[in-house]
């Protein structure tokens, strides 16, 4: 059986992997918490500095194996995986690949460049088994300022090229920075940072106040911006697939209608038919295309005074 699927028969994306990045303290380990069930897996030894009503279920990572046993474990409660920060998971990865290979660092602990090689494989075999899982996964990672000519732009510090492998796999990368006493992220890139936003949202959003101004949490603002973000895009997923299936079910329509045309009179019933037709997307161009085609396969013409199609009077010429 051919795995050829219409664009309607597509199945629709059932978890997201974000990425947020930007500077210390802004909040980018809270927020990454705000999505939907969350197992914080803390490699950065950080979650003392998480307002105790925003903790969730943690690992505090100590080995690399940690983690792998953890992925092992009976994650159903959990819809989420938060990996705090992206780069020191990398140097986790990197501490476990020179303990079981040792040709794979130099001397002053860092990886070889076939380390490196390995290091990225490992990196794409736990992204693609944290989907496996059915799991949204949200990486967290400071930023970094390069240049690119004279133009200064801002990163996700992640390490080498597992950046670039990392923001290919991802549906959203957001940009958090502080703008006065407000925060924001923003997802659209641009010259200054790196953005990524497949999820139609706002280019830039205000970050909702959690806690006051003594340190405590308002009882009146969950901290649930992420899981709202992920919800509204799942919507938009479905929404998406049921509007490409009317518009298949609609184009069938059409073409049926116009294989039922024979002559000047059923063209015309075709023109008054298709008026009424609530169109989907380019269906009213469509159906156009397809009814000139017809009507010139007919030899059938538009009669401007009438107001109606007709056949035409014009005779071919002999030789």
């Amino acid at each position: 059986m051919s795995k050829i699927r219409k664009p309607a028969e597509l199945e629709v994306q059932k978890t997201l992997k974000a990425l947020i990045y930007g500077q210390p303290g802004l909040g980018k380990s809270t927020l990454g918490l705000s999505a939907p069930t969350p197992l914080h897996l803390d490699f950065d030894r950080g979650v003392h500095r998480i307002n105790p009503a925003h903790h969730k279920d943690t690992l505090q990572v100590d080995t690399w194996e940690d983690v792998q046993e953890v992925l092992k474990d009976d994650l159903s409660a959990y819809k989420s995986i938060v990996i705090d920060t992206a780069g020191k998971m990398l140097d986790f990865m990197s501490l476990y690949l020179i303990k079981t290979d040792p040709k794979l660092g130099k001397a002053d602990g860092s990886l070889t460049l076939q380390g490196y090689g390995a290091r990225k494989i490992m990196f794409i075999n736990f992204l693609k088994q944290v989907e496996f899982l059915g799991k949204h996964l949200i990486f967290i990672a400071h930023d970094k300022e390069d240049k690119d000519g004279e133009q200064k732009i801002i990163r996700p510090e992640i390490g080498g090229s597992s950046s670039g492998d990392l923001v290919k796999e991802l549906d959203l990368v957001g940009y958090m920075e502080a703008k006065g006493l407000k925060r924001t992220i923003s997802f659209n890139p641009c010259e200054k940072f790196y953005g990524k936003n497949t999820c139609n949202l706002p280019s830039t959003i205000e970050l909702p106040v959690l806690i006051d101004s003594t340190g405590n949490a308002l009882q009146d603002k969950p901290n649930e911006l992420l899981t709202t973000i992920i919800v509204s895009y799942q919507k938009y997923l479905e929404s998406r697939k049921q509007f490409t299936a009317n518009y298949n079910s609609l184009m069938d329509v059409i073409r049926e209608q116009i294989d039922s045309i024979t002559d000047a009179s059923t063209a015309n019933d075709f023109v008054k038919w298709v008026s009424g037709v609530e169109h989907v997307w380019d269906s009213k161009l469509q159906a156009g295309r397809l009814f000139k085609e017809k009507t010139n396969s007919l030899k059938l013409v538009f009669n401007p005074k009438e107001q109606q199609y007709e056949l035409s009077k014009q005779q071919p010429v002999s030789a």
